[in-house]
């Protein structure tokens, strides 16, 4: 545990930091990318008041290989197929006495504490200095905080999102890559207009749960909470927190950052997980690059009498390029180590994507297909185990609506 707490605490050191949004991005959902839409606003700009809503609405296939199913049942290799409604987000952002934001979002779609997906209010002292309370990002991939409306496809890389495996059964331990939204408190700001710097403090049990749950750490004798930093350079200015915009597309932009996290008695007390990740992303004229890569150490807690320890990896890059003004093709490969490094085998996702933005309408049709191929598995079990619950073949036509 001593050698997890170190490990973290040099990145820390390295790296306790994020990127500031631009003020059409605060809110997390919506890019308003220039454009003042619909807003309140006092004579002397000290006060704001903007509500918007973003409704996803999509058609998914997904076709899944034939390990883990049990032909005596007549199971079918297709499933999760149809019709979703991914995101329905209506909230309010603004500006209060000219250094306060603030933003909440309700997301329909999601049941439980997930409903409340956003509350926070942003205090600036200086450019340098800001702090943020509340419900929001936490402070970890490009991928996540890009604004939800803004991605280059409709959905995340699955070596974000996909749990990992542990050779343990037990059922409540699924980490994943991902860390998301959480209720905390980050400390932010830029300097010198090219370095940006986040250094948060949050619950650690992501957006599902509004109630503070948890305890000290009986291994470490601190507090069990999710300690997260993030530090970003930007020599050309603040990156939109957008992969691609039709509004947009004389930017030249650069972004390169390193985070990193703790999570002490994750996973309903059983583990202590290490994060960290690298990441870069360029957006030039219509060009959009970026690539990550993220590693997790998942640790036993000292009650669950498990010595052994493992490490996963994983990570993309992905390309759009705007054709036209409205038409943005693009490609992404993910690859994630999720049955630990000690082991041998990794998912290979590659993905192909179409975006077309209908001009004046807010309105952005997206389609993507992603198949997902094992390799370098040291025996046919493992390979067959590694996949389990993903889809094989995924295809997905996405529509979405922002105001």
């Amino acid at each position: 545990m001593k050698k997890i707490f170190s490990i973290l605490a040099a990145s820390l050191l390295a790296l306790p930091a994020a990127a500031q949004y631009d003020a059409d991005t605060e809110n997390g959902v919506v890019s308003f990318a220039g454009r003042k839409g619909f807003v309140w606003e006092s004579s002397n700009k000290k006060f704001e008041f903007k509500p918007y809503l973003m409704v996803q609405t999509a058609v998914d296939f997904n076709y899944y290989d034939s390990e883990g199913l049990d032909p005596a049942y007549n199971q079918d290799n297709v499933h999760n197929t149809g019709f979703s409604i991914p995101y329905a987000v209506l909230g309010f952002t603004g500006r209060a006495f000219g250094f306060i934001t603030y933003n909440l979002s309700i997301n329909a779609a999601a049941s439980g504490g997930a409903l409340l997906q956003q509350a926070w209010a942003d205090m600036k002292v200086s450019e340098g200095f800001a702090v943020k309370v509340g419900k929001f990002k936490t402070p970890f991939t490009h991928a996540t905080l890009t604004t939800l409306g803004e991605t280059l496809f409709p959905t995340l890389p699955v070596s974000l999102t996909a749990p990992v495996i542990l050779p343990h059964s037990l059922n409540a331990v699924t980490p994943s890559m991902m860390t998301g939204f959480d209720l905390g408190v980050e400390f932010h700001g830029m300097f010198m207009k090219k370095w940006g710097y986040e250094i948060g403090l949050f619950n650690g049990t992501g957006s599902s749960v509004n109630t503070a749950t948890k305890t000290f750490s009986d291994d470490w004798h601190i507090p069990s909470l999710l300690y997260a930093g993030r530090l970003t350079f930007q020599p050309f200015g603040v990156m939109p927190a957008t992969q691609g915009n039709p509004n947009q597309l004389g930017l030249n932009r650069l972004l390169v950052g390193v985070s990193g996290s703790l999570n002490v008695e994750s996973e309903n007390e059983s583990t202590n997980d290490v994060r960290a990740g690298l990441e870069v992303a360029w957006m030039h004229n219509r060009l959009y690059l970026a690539g990550e890569a993220y590693y997790m150490h998942v640790g036993f807690t000292k009650r669950q009498k498990i010595d052994e320890s493992y490490n996963y990896m994983g990570g993309y890059v992905q390309a759009g390029y705007f054709v036209t003004e409205r038409l943005q093709p693009a490609l992404r490969y993910d690859f994630l180590d999720r049955n630990g490094l000690d082991k041998g085998g990794m998912l290979n996702m590659p993905a192909v994507g179409l975006n077309y933005y209908f001009k004046n309408a807010n309105l952005k049709l997206q389609a993507m297909y992603r198949y997902i191929g094992r390799t370098g598995h040291a025996t046919q079990l493992d390979r067959d185990n590694d996949d389990l619950g993903l889809a094989q073949h995924n295809a997905t036509v996405q529509v979405q609506y922002t105001f």
